[in-house]
């Protein structure tokens, strides 16, 4: 039985940062850019930074000692990377010191109706990762029907993930509240939503939360943070 989305009215804005992966993950991303998001992150008191995987080792350096996670992603944006290789890439950041990996799943595959692939390749990866790092699978819900989101959600569910994630924001599309809603009525007692792509207001954030979201990735943190108070 899923249990109830979670009520935002008594949420606040340390709450809300909790539940947030402070995001820079575009193509142009500097050193500098990870430096500002890692004190950003320790200032507004987010869960994670989620930045790419080349930045992962100097990320753990400057969050040293601070309670922030460092997420990173696999396969990233398109899913279309060999298992082997998605494998490699989220054991990699775990030594390095990821502690969450955002890995996109085999789209390709799930659309050509081949189920079984896309859960081994998501089962292979949630093993190299089990006692060391979550695992969040990217849908990109913007390329799917609901019927395939829906699939994806229980093939993850099925490999062990511990979230199914809605877009990278990469795909033309991002966030929806129909989409969480659709997540969290498939899965929402035995994984966590993240709701990640275009979201860029308290307002927006709140309404995923409303949901089904039980976490929020955005480029924007700071802005809907500041937003609430």
């Amino acid at each position: 039985m899923s249990v109830l989305p979670l009520n935002t009215s008594d949420l606040n804005a340390v709450e809300l940062a909790g539940m947030m992966d402070h995001t820079r993950l575009g193509p142009d991303t500097t050193i500098k850019d990870i430096y500002v998001l890692c004190q950003e992150a320790v200032e507004y008191e987010f869960a994670s930074v989620c930045i790419p995987p080349s930045y992962v080792e100097e990320a753990k350096l400057m969050l040293q000692g601070t309670p922030q996670a460092i997420c990173t992603v696999v396969g990233f944006p398109h899913g279309n990377s060999s298992t082997g290789s998605k494998v490699e890439d989220a054991s990699l950041s775990i030594q390095k010191g990821a502690a969450e990996i955002d890995m996109v799943m085999a789209i390709g595959r799930l659309k050509s109706g081949i189920f079984k692939d896309v859960e081994r390749d998501i089962r292979a990866v949630v093993r190299v990762c089990a006692g060391r790092a979550l695992v969040k699978v990217i849908l990109e819900c913007a390329l799917l029907t609901d019927k395939e989101k829906q699939i994806a959600c229980l093939l993850a569910r099925d490999a062990g993930a511990d979230f199914v994630k809605t877009s990278t924001g990469f795909a033309g599309g991002g966030a929806t509240e129909k989409d969480v809603a659709l997540m969290f009525d498939t899965v929402g007692s035995t994984l966590g939503i993240k709701a990640s792509g275009g979201i860029r207001t308290s307002v927006q954030a709140l309404a995923m939360i409303d949901a089904g979201a039980s976490r929020i990735g955005a480029s924007a943190s700071v802005a809907i943070i500041q937003g609430m108070k």
